[in-house]
């Protein structure tokens, strides 16, 4: 049989696993689709090669496609996302002698990101040089969660701190090398420098941002419009190497295939931390995060049009774009959870029926009534207890 090849690029990271797995485990193929899959070595040559339709599709930074409506790429093309790869998978890392500072002023170990917020706010005041943060992407979930957590714990980002970008890959060395204090990344890259022995975890994004995204499925509205079929065909692909990736018996193989060269290149077994939650947050401290990075459970692939609002306040609160309803209604189209709603429907998946929810509601796991039965999902929203109504998002 015949099989339509897409082309997908994907960064080294853990949450590129949806795609991978699809591809090596056959629910591509079972789809009549081959994956040709393109590791990359930066966000930015990603978003380009999307863009100039190198790639059919793309392992893709969550804020991407926002931004890219919004007019903060180089090329003038319309992005969408209609699935998300899962929630959760980034951590702040910071070198050890700012951890050690943090100690000093109060941080403990348990990655609460109130006591390590307070901690850090300190050691920034007392630092006699400005502290530097790296993150991967101007237009990332890393900068925004990265600058929504300083913010709240009282350090003014670009003028208390430096935020520099550099891709995941150069992170460790950044920070072994004395260029940054710390920084903001998907796993394996916070774990590469903790097995060096080099830096400290202090917080995770599913401490920061309980059940966001951090990674979509993007690509070119173009080429969504002209290729419908091939697209609900590979949301199906992914919606079943997500179920596979959630069972916990399926993670020591998931962790084998990602390790392999031409994916991470790391060892299994750090991979698989990630997988499972069990996080070495230094050379001494191994801590069980719940929901460290979750694959499928709780609708983490649902592509919540409010998520995508949250990004756009984000860019507007940082002098990115103006503040404006167009800008709100430019933002919320590139999510586009009808899209995922019609390629899932014959498989009787439950969906969200709204595409909007206010973040912060949800503060115990419950069941969300669909159309298709219960949906279980988990608390959300933000650690300083706020909540975000994408209604009235600034």
């Amino acid at each position: 049989m015949s099989q339509t090849i897409i082309t997908a690029g994907f960064m080294p990271l853990t949450d590129s696993m949806l795609l991978v797995v699809a591809e090596e485990q056959g629910f591509a193929a079972a789809e009549g689709l081959a994956l040709r899959l393109v590791r990359e070595t930066s966000w930015a040559n990603i978003r380009d090669r999307v863009g100039v339709g190198h790639f059919d599709v793309a392992h893709m930074l969550a804020p991407m496609p926002v931004a890219a409506n919004l007019g903060l790429s180089p090329l003038p093309v319309p992005f969408i996302a209609p699935m998300v790869l899962g929630h959760g998978g980034n951590a702040v890392t910071v070198s050890l002698d700012l951890w050690s500072q943090m100690l000093a002023n109060g941080a403990t170990d348990d990655l609460d990101p109130t006591t390590t917020g307070l901690a850090l706010a300190a050691s920034v005041g007392a630092s006699a040089k400005r502290l530097r943060f790296g993150v991967v992407h101007q237009e990332s979930s890393h900068n925004y969660e990265l600058r929504y957590w300083l913010a709240a714990s009282g350090v003014v980002p670009d003028r208390d701190v430096e935020i520099v970008v550099l891709p995941p890959p150069l992170l460790p060395d950044a920070l072994a090398s004395g260029v940054i204090d710390g920084y903001c990344v998907g796993e394996p890259w916070g774990g590469v420098a903790i097995r060096a022995g080099t830096a400290r975890i202090v917080t995770t994004k599913s401490h920061i941002w309980r059940s966001s995204p951090d990674k979509v499925l993007g690509m070119r509205a173009a080429w969504a419009e002209q290729n419908p079929e091939t697209l609900a065909a590979l949301i199906r692909a992914l919606h079943r190497a997500a179920l596979w990736c959630s069972t916990p018996a399926n993670l020591p193989e998931a962790a084998r295939i990602m390790a392999q060269p031409q994916f991470l290149d790391q060892p299994a077994e750090l991979v698989a931390g990630a997988l499972t939650g069990q996080l070495a947050i230094g050379a001494d401290a191994v801590r069980q995060v719940e929901r460290f990075y979750v694959p499928y459970a709780g609708g983490a692939n649902f592509p919540w049009k409010s998520h995508a609002i949250w990004f756009y306040a984000q860019m507007a609160r940082w002098g990115q774009v103006p503040a404006s309803p167009a800008n709100a209604a430019l933002a919320a189209a590139a999510y586009r959870p009808d899209l995922y709603r019609a390629a899932l429907a014959p498989l009787g998946v439950p969906m969200p029926a709204d595409d909007y929810k206010i973040d912060g509601l949800i503060t115990e796991p419950m069941d969300l009534p669909t159309p298709a039965g219960p949906l279980r999902v988990q608390p959300d929203g933000f650690f300083d207890g706020a909540l975000f109504d994408w209604s009235a998002p600034l």
